[in-house]
Formats: C-alpha cells, sequence, structure tokens
C-alpha cells in the first residue's frame, strides 16, 4: 500500500485561512468592546475546548509521524476481501479515532490513508473519501473530547468522558452506523469491486517503533475518560510529543504548524467568543432554547451549525444553561454534514484529500449528508427522549 506520510497534511496555501483569521480577530475585537464581561466570559468557555483540540491534533500528528495511521490502513488491506468489508473497517478505524483523538483528528489523517488503502486494494475510492468526512462529523457524539462543540455546550454541565459516555454511546453509535449505511446504500456500486491489488504497488517504508505515537494516545485516553477537566494535561502530553519529535528530527516544524491549521483555529476562535458575547448580551438565543423541546433544540443546533459553523453555533446556543443540551450536541455535532460551512472538518477534509490527489466534491458530499442527517438525527434524538436524556 502506498504510505500516505508526508502528504497526510498539507499547508494551507492562499490567504483565505488568513482572511478568516483576521475576521475572527476583529469579531473578537468588537465583541471585546461592546461587552467587556460578556466577552471574558465567552472566551473562558470556548478556550478549552481550542486547546484541547489543538493537543489532540498533535497527538494526531505524532501518531501520523510514527506510521499508527498508516498501519491501521495496511492492517485493512490485509484483512479486507471485498469493498464492504474494506468500508466496515474504515468505519470502525474512524469511530474509533473520531471518539478518542477527535473528528479534525480522523479527518485530517485518516482521510488519505483510507484513499490510499482503497487504491492499493482497487477499490473506487468514493466511498471512503466521503465516508471519512460524514462518518467523522456523525461519530463525534462518543466523548466530550470527540467535538469542539461537546465542550463547549458542556461548560454549564461538567462531566467526566465515561459519565459523558454513559448517556450517549447509544445516540452516537446510532449516528455512526446509520450514517454509514446511507454511505452503503448510496455508493453500493462502488463497493461491489473484489480484492485486486493494485500493480506497482511499493512496499510500505520501514519507520521507527511507534512507541512513542501509541503511549500518548493511551494517556490522552485515560485523561479524557477520566478528569472533568482534561484540557491542559492533552495539551500538555501533545506539545511534549511534538516537541520530542521536532528535536530528535522526526518531524519537521512545518508539519506541525500546517496540522494545527492555526489561522482556521484563530479565525473560528475569534467569531465563536463574539456570538458567545451577543448571547449572553441578548436573551433571543435562549427564549427559543426554552420555548423547544428536544426534536426542535436538535433541528436549530444543526441549522445554526450550517449557518455560522457549529463552533460559533455552540458558543452562541449555549451562551446560557440550554435546556436540552445533549439533543442541542445531535444537532451541532450530526448536522455539519448537510453543507460546507458545517464544522472545521470539511476545510481539514478538502485539504488533505486534495494533497492526496483525491478531486472531493462539496456538492456529492451534501447530497450525502442531506439524507443521512434527518436519518441520524431521529434516531439519536429518539434515543435520548426514550432514555430520559433529552
Amino acid at each position: 500500500m502506498a504510505a500516505p506520510g508526508r502528504r497526510v497534511v498539507a499547508s494551507a496555501t492562499g490567504w483565505g485561512p488568513w482572511l478568516f483569521a483576521g475576521f475572527g480577530v476583529a469579531a473578537l475585537v468588537a465583541g471585546a468592546a461592546a461587552g467587556p464581561s460578556d466577552a471574558r466570559a465567552a472566551a473562558a468557555q470556548d478556550w478549552p475546548p481550542f486547546a484541547l483540540v489543538a493537543g489532540l491534533l498533535l497527538i494526531g500528528v505524532v501518531a501520523d509521524g510514527d506510521g499508527v495511521f498508516a498501519a491501521v490502513g495496511r492492517r485493512l488491506a490485509g484483512l479486507a476481501r471485498h469493498g464492504y468489508v474494506l468500508f466496515a473497517g474504515a468505519t470502525l478505524a474512524v469511530g474509533i479515532v473520531t471518539a478518542v483523538l477527535n473528528l479534525d483528528t480522523s479527518v485530517a489523517f485518516l482521510t488519505p490513508v483510507l484513499v490510499f488503502t482503497a487504491r492499493s486494494l482497487g477499490v473506487d475510492e468514493s466511498p471512503f473519501l466521503y465516508g471519512v468526512l460524514l462518518l467523522s462529523n456523525a461519530g463525534s457524539l462518543f466523548l466530550p473530547g470527540s467535538n469542539l462543540t461537546n465542550l463547549i455546550v458542556l461548560g454549564h454541565h461538567p462531566s467526566t468522558g465515561g459519565e459523558f459516555l454513559g448517556r450517549m454511546w447509544g445516540p452516537a453509535l446510532a449516528a455512526l452506523l446509520l450514517t454509514a449505511a446511507v454511505v452503503v446504500a448510496f455508493e453500493h456500486r462502488a463497493l461491489r469491486a473484489a480484492r485486486r491489488p493494485a500493480p506497482d504497488d511499493p512496499a510500505p517504508p520501514r519507520r521507527h517503533r511507534p512507541w512513542l505515537g501509541l503511549v500518548t494516545i493511551a494517556a490522552a485516553v485515560v485523561v479524557v475518560v477520566v478528569l472533568r477537566s482534561p484540557v491542559l494535561p492533552v495539551l500538555g502530553l501533545g506539545v511534549a510529543a511534538a516537541g520530542c519529535r521536532v528535536v530528535t528530527g522526526r518531524l519537521g516544524p512545518g508539519r506541525v504548524v500546517g496540522a494545527l491549521s492555526a489561522p482556521v483555529l484563530v479565525g473560528l476562535f475569534g467569531v465563536a467568543v463574539a456570538l458567545g458575547t451577543v448571547g449572553r448580551g441578548w436573551s433571543g438565543p435562549a427564549e427559543l432554547s426554552s420555548h423547544l423541546d428536544a426534536w426542535g433544540t436538535a433541528a436549530v443546533g444543526a441549522a445554526a451549525s450550517v449557518v455560522v459553523n457549529n463552533l460559533p453555533a455552540a458558543s452562541l446556543l449555549a451562551a446560557r444553561p440550554p435546556q436540552h443540551p445533549l439533543s442541542l450536541l445531535v444537532g451541532l455535532d450530526v448536522g455539519p454534514n448537510l453543507a460546507v460551512t458545517g464544522s472545521l472538518a470539511w476545510f481539514l477534509w478538502l485539504k488533505v484529500a486534495r494533497a492526496a490527489g483525491a478531486a472531493p466534491s462539496v456538492r456529492r458530499a451534501s447530497r450525502l449528508g442531506v439524507v443521512a442527517v434527518p436519518i441520524a438525527m431521529v434516531a439519536s434524538v429518539g434515543l435520548l427522549v426514550a432514555t430520559g436524556h433529552g
């Protein structure tokens, strides 16, 4: 299987990300000027999720440099005898990486791995290209750190990862499996191809043992599941692991910086704080939330994620404690599959997919999402309501 190694994370090109960063900083400054105390409260609620995703992305780039994700792809290639089997394995891999290392890490590092794996077996790459994006968004309900929006909304309801998993594993699993079923239904022709190793497929490169990547991942899992506030420990793990690899020359600083997509994170943080400031000074979102049941709350969350991105939407809608926080998370986590504006994962997906030589279509991904999102949301909210957590 052709190894994705150096092409996993591409640096952002063009002025777009930097212009967005400037817009976010301007929005943050405007919010701070309009309501200093509200802006401070919004920033206090929003910075931990962004710090956590930075730590998880750093852990991800170390794991990728150690060949952990490429090894997953080779393992899938060795086990798969058919496109359907390969897709089932890919769904499992995406679900685990999303739950443990965040959906952005999943998209950034598994997209090229799964594309190259499909190519190596002579299977159409389309189900894997679109599946990794949709499954990462849909599967980000398992743990608080699986999605930044989870931590923003949970700012009013702190809990350990284990407690959160106990309430959300059913809705999260339903969203993941039903989204996978929709992708299979639409891409079934592409998945029918039998295993056929690609000619001239070079042997995977020799890599050093991935102990640092694996140990850091394991430590991050323990921290996220056990602690109510895992942000600084995870960030510390990521910085230490990435710093170790840079010092020893096994990772270049440019690759580490590119993995963080810093301009986009800065822009989203600024917009999120600005909207969080609005949500604290204006009672409209809170009044709307008070009149909605679990179903309406999820629908509003999904719509807001498409209009302003799910991170700023979470900051706005959770500026004051929401009436149905877990249902809101279903909308904010699954809803972004509707459109490219929905989540940071779309930006990362487009960037790394193009770097891998694929031709991702926003329209095609959205067509799949328009079908998958209502099905997954109905099942997830239904389970929350049935278990009394809606």
